[in-house]
């Protein structure tokens, strides 16, 4: 794709850990885990000019705006291109936060997914070129497996990415969050200072039982941290066609998925008349081709 002098509308898709294996804590405080991580057709946009001022500006709307730190991901990463890389004049980024915050989707790391995908193009590099990737790893655990927005395993802290899986079908999805704000930091804490059995790293089962039938260590803490979570987890379980119900990630964002777009639409039906107030959104889990990632036009909703 052609440069464009920064110019750009950047989409930023939502992560979900379909499955997260808490391997063992290590010596420096942080855990291992394995996780299978796929995208939503939930996301973020980014509308990228160059600024008529001599730094960055960021300015950011949407629904989830007033939940967002403005000394974010975005900037962290542009400062880090600079310092690693080679120089990138002042920017202006409209940031459309479309996406929860804290809520296990991993928004904050999709968007400096996105302006790093950017700043990789002008300057003749793929995104997951390894210079761009040891960047990411820098500024967040969720950043690599967000570059390419393709499902795939994540090893280590999250930074260490096996090949893209084969064979993953689009997932009609209905992605539910009660409304309620859970730190990383603070679910780690609740898993507990127990020592865990060190577990096997690999991959146990094939792709279509993992997202099926995989589990999320999380779950637990996350449900003693926000206790809101239990009730949604078993309300999606318990919905017509539901093929399983999980948290993504730290949470407190859960999720179920379907065989078909109308099951799951009558589902989501169903669940608002039990909870109305929460946030919901029916879409599907999908694979993001670079060009779909870079749109010719703003693709601003919600």
């Amino acid at each position: 794709m052609a440069k464009t002098g920064y110019s750009a509308t950047l989409i930023a898709p939502a992560k979900l850990n379909l499955s997260l294996t808490v391997l063992g804590k290590r010596q420096d405080g942080f855990h291992d885990l394995i996780s299978l991580v796929a995208f939503a057709d939930l996301h973020d946009v980014l509308s990228v000019t160059l600024a008529e001022t001599a730094v960055d500006q960021l300015t950011v709307a949407g629904p989830f705006a007033r939940s967002l730190d403005r000394d974010n991901l975005v900037l962290k990463a542009i400062s880090a291109f600079r310092d690693t890389i080679e120089a990138v004049p002042p920017l202006s980024i409209t940031l459309h936060k479309i996406i929860p915050v804290a809520a296990g989707l991993g928004g904050g790391s999709a968007d400096a997914a996105a302006i790093l995908r950017l700043l990789a193009r002008e300057h003749g590099l793929t995104a997951m070129a390894p210079s761009i990737q040891a960047i990411a790893a820098g500024l967040g655990a969720d950043i690599p497996v967000c570059l390419e927005s393709r499902c795939r395993y994540m090893r280590g802290t999250g930074t260490t990415l096996d090949p893209r899986e084969s064979g993953f079908a689009r997932y009609p999805a209905l992605l539910v969050n009660p409304g309620v704000a859970v730190p990383t930091g603070a679910v780690f804490g609740a898993l507990g200072a127990e020592k865990k059995a060190v577990r096997d790293a690999s991959v146990p089962h094939g792709l279509t039982e993992e997202i099926l039938a995989g589990r999320n260590d999380l779950e637990a803490p996350a449900i003693a941290v926000a206790p809101e979570i239990g009730p949604v987890l078993r309300t999606l379980s318990g919905l017509p066609g539901a093929l399983g119900a999980r948290l993504s990630g730290s949470g407190a964002t859960c999720f179920a998925l379907f065989k078909t777009d109308s099951a799951r639409d009558e589902a989501a039906e169903l669940f608002r008349l039990t909870f109305p107030a929460y946030w919901i959104h029916a879409g599907a889990l999908r694979n993001w081709e670079t060009d779909s990632l870079f749109p010719e036009a703003p693709a601003v909703s919600g």
